[in-house]
């Protein structure tokens, strides 16, 4: 679904099986942001091809984080014209303790070949400029791709509609998402397009949440 101009929202609504939002970064970026897991890859690309995207068009697979449901399947991608980017402190994660996540599932953790590291700040994408957050605490290496130019922000499972993310899973740590969503609440942001439930458009509504999520989730966790 076109969201805006070059953003491109999937949402995963199936109440029965878990998976993540994907979003498309069109025009000269090419970004695929969070593909998701390898089984529900092939619906994906079907939904991206009715909007005019195919697999020629995906440049790059950045990983708002290592988790099965946003990651597994960047194993799909061998072409070497595309760049697949984690963040360092998410890929030393995964080589480590957080492959226990697949094992958890019954899933394998997929062999990807992460040739763009990525490190907090400014980082050229295509012909767009992105900021990376380091935004940990749902996992140690998890970011928020920001979209200045846009105004849009891709948080992965750091914050939700009216929710956070798990702090339970390996790696996790409530102390670190609640500095993590105070820091990404001080963006700019008119489309806030999280890994899980609903987008939310509307710079007033955006700010809306993090004030909901900051008073009443924060305390709790």
């Amino acid at each position: 679904m076109k969201l805006e101009n070059d953003i491109y929202a999937y949402e995963w609504t199936s109440p029965f099986e878990n998976n993540c939002n994907s979003f498309f970064v069109g025009g000269n970026v090419g970004a695929l942001i969070d593909p998701g897991l390898t089984t529900f890859f092939p619906d994906l690309l079907k939904n991206m091809a009715e909007d005019g995207i195919y697999p020629k068009d995906i440049k790059y697979i950045i990983n708002t984080h290592s988790h099965p449901d946003h990651f597994q399947a960047s194993g799909t991608f061998t072409d070497n014209d595309t760049k697949i980017g984690m963040h360092r402190d998410e890929i030393d994660f995964l080589n480590k303790i957080g492959s226990r996540m697949y094992a958890m599932f019954g899933l394998d953790t997929p062999q990807v070949v992460i040739d763009m590291p990525l490190d907090e700040g400014s980082i050229n994408i295509g012909d767009e400029t992105f900021e990376v957050i380091h935004t940990p605490g749902h996992s140690p290496g998890s970011i928020s791709l920001y979209w200045p130019a846009k105004k849009a922000l891709f948080p992965g499972d750091v914050i939700f509609n009216q929710n956070v993310g798990r702090t339970d899973f390996p790696g996790g740590s409530s102390d670190l998402l609640k500095e993590s969503i105070m820091k990404i609440s001080q963006l700019d942001v008119d489309y806030l397009m999280p890994g899980h439930m609903g987008i939310i458009v509307g710079n007033e509504d955006v700010k809306k949440n993090f004030q909901i999520v900051i008073k009443h989730i924060l305390p709790y966790i």
